[in-house]
């Protein structure tokens, strides 16, 4: 399963998600960032590659789906609801992401 994370600017929790199940069975990973100023900004070649696409908030499932409606329909879009204030692999963030993103990628 092809996984990509998607947060704002790609510098926290989306490369935590990434790194969390890059060593899982069956699961390839990337991350991305909706923002202009995002480290790796979201590409419709990530979007094409994903089977499922996670988002951390509710406005970036918005953003995406206004921003790539077409290469958005029919792919299977997960919010997890994780709000931006975590660092890199804070443990409280690798925590929410292996009980909300982990039961989708078994």
């Amino acid at each position: 399963m092809n996984a990509l994370f998607v947060c704002g600017r790609n510098r926290l929790r989306s490369p935590t998600a990434a790194e969390v199940f890059a060593s899982w069975d069956d699961v390839t990973t990337d991350s991305a960032g909706l923002n202009p100023d995002a480290e790796v900004p979201l590409s419709l070649e990530h979007l094409d590659w994903a089977n499922i696409v996670f988002v951390m908030e509710r406005k970036q499932a918005t953003k995406l789906r206004a921003q790539f409606a077409r290469h958005t329909k029919g792919k299977r879009l997960v919010c997890l609801d994780i709000p931006d204030r975590y660092g890199f692999m804070q443990p409280e963030l690798v925590t929410l992401l292996l009980a909300k993103a982990g039961p989708l990628l078994r």
